[in-house]
């Protein structure tokens, strides 16, 4: 039976990589001769439907199964359409996981274990509020106290829109001149929030 899996580099001592569309490459195997080939996965750094193409890809290779850590519903929907059948929860090195599927330890996925843009999607929600204000995003840490009391929010939108923009992080190798960049650009933003607040107040009250 040939099988594909995700993996995290050419060898049968690499890792099973968890993700299907992005992964490095596909250690495609035969588990009756135990012969293998990789191939690389020329989707991994594409900007969307990487899932799709993927999948689309190993279904023009014939293989029967797919083993990998985590498979979104675009992916699972193409692989299981071309009759491939998918497990996913697995990881370890690509022996074992070959010699495991050979003796049957393991069963197909019935259906999708991740929600679509499940990589991009951790990064969303890792922002807090999809508000559309000017500063539509976290509304976390110092923007909370100041973003209550707003009424319709910055930039006119409903709710809270966002909040007062948090510092951008700086990482050990950042030099002086980039932190003060980091500063100014902060500084504007307070200050265009501060205007839109006043012009707000002035609307309000009549001014």
């Amino acid at each position: 039976m040939k099988i594909a899996i995700s993996a995290t580099g050419p060898t049968l001592d690499s890792e099973v990589d968890p993700r299907f569309g992005r992964c490095q490459c596909f250690i495609l195997a035969d588990t009756d001769t135990k012969d293998f080939e990789v191939m690389d996965n020329n989707s991994a750094a594409a900007a969307g439907g990487a899932g799709i193409s993927t999948a689309q890809m190993i279904a023009a290779r014939g293989v029967e199964s797919v083993i990998t850590g985590n498979c979104g519903p675009n992916a699972h929907q193409v692989l299981s359409a071309a009759g491939i059948k998918i497990v996913t929860g697995v990881s370890g090195k690509i022996k074992d996981v070959m010699e495991a599927y050979r003796l049957g330890a393991y069963e197909p996925a019935t259906q999708p274990n991740v929600a679509d843009h499940y990589g991009l999607g951790q990064s969303r929600a890792a922002g807090g509020s999809t508000g559309t204000g000017r500063f539509a995003g976290t509304g976390r840490g110092m923007g909370r106290g100041m973003g209550r009391g707003m009424g319709r929010g910055m930039g006119m939108s409903g709710g809270m829109g966002g909040g007062i923009i948090p510092l951008p992080a700086t990482g050990p190798s950042s030099g002086a001149e980039e932190e003060i960049e980091n500063l100014k650009a902060r500084s504007q933003s307070l200050a265009d929030q501060l205007a839109e607040i006043q012009q707000r107040l002035d609307e309000i009250t009549g001014r």
